[in-house]
């Protein structure tokens, strides 16, 4: 039998056969005298063997450890574990699907900032349109990327929080109303009164949890507030410097 009659009766092609040669899957036979290879019915019977076993999933290093064991007792092991790994992949799957579904059934759509956890999403929903306030946005993307970045383990004390800072009609008006006062710092210098006005109604929105423990001044080793104190104009900076300051001091 020739490699293309090997290949057409189990059912893959000559690249599959030289491809298995290579790897050590499948034994080569020996070149007869006129240059050419004759396989026989155990090259089939492995052949075939392979093929069902990667149709199951098992990766080709997977398959050569069952058939190094040639009484066929890893078989059922590797099986098992085969079974257990798609058990677990389908899961994950029908969870995704989930997520995926809570979603696109959130009520106003799909957030602006991008997929973000269904509680997440609707604690936006209940904000409203934030597009004309640049630092409603912008805290918005803060609160989607703290979610994204937070442990599985903290994250429902974070969705908590959140949900005390923005679970009310009030809450969301205080909300409003900081977002509107940042605002007008946009030009501002540190020293504007308006400032110290700003950091009085935003801390009453800031949720202690939310805080880090190293601190909350620039000095205190925390490279995220560095980096968002550098991302606002100076007067928003002083201003949200100036809150954090207001509810670690509330929290000791």
């Amino acid at each position: 039998m020739r490699i293309g009659e090997l290949a057409d009766v189990v059912g893959v092609t000559t690249r599959t056969v030289r491809h298995y040669h290579h790897q050590r899957l499948l034994p080569e036979p020996e070149r007869l005298a006129n240059g050419y290879r004759t396989y026989t019915l155990r090259h089939v019977v492995v052949l075939a063997r392979i093929r069902r076993l990667t149709e199951l999933g098992l990766g080709l290093a997977e398959v050569r450890d069952v058939l190094a064991d040639e009484a066929g007792k890893d078989l059922a092991e590797v099986l098992e574990e085969l079974d257990a790994d798609l058990a677990r992949q389908e899961a994950a799957i029908r969870e995704r699907r989930a997520r995926l579904r809570a979603l696109l059934a959130a009520e106003g759509g799909l957030p602006a900032e991008g997929p973000v956890s269904p509680e997440l999403a609707e604690l936006f929903a209940g904000m409203g349109d934030v597009s004309g306030s640049p630092m409603a946005v912008r805290d918005r993307e803060m609160l989607a990327l703290l979610e994204s970045t937070t442990a599985p383990e903290d994250r429902e004390g974070l969705l908590a929080a959140l949900r005390g800072a923005l679970g009310t009609p009030e809450a969301v008006a205080q909300a409003h109303r900081a977002y509107a006062l940042l605002d007008e710092l946009a030009d501002v210098d540190v020293d504007d009164p308006r400032v110290a006005e700003a950091a009085r109604v935003l801390a009453e929105c800031l949720p202690a949890q939310m805080l880090p423990e190293e601190g909350v001044e620039l000095d205190s080793g925390h490279s995220f507030l560095r980096a968002m104190y550098a991302d606002f104009a100076p007067g928003q900076a002083e201003a949200i410097r100036l809150a954090l300051g207001i509810v670690a001091r509330g929290r000791s």
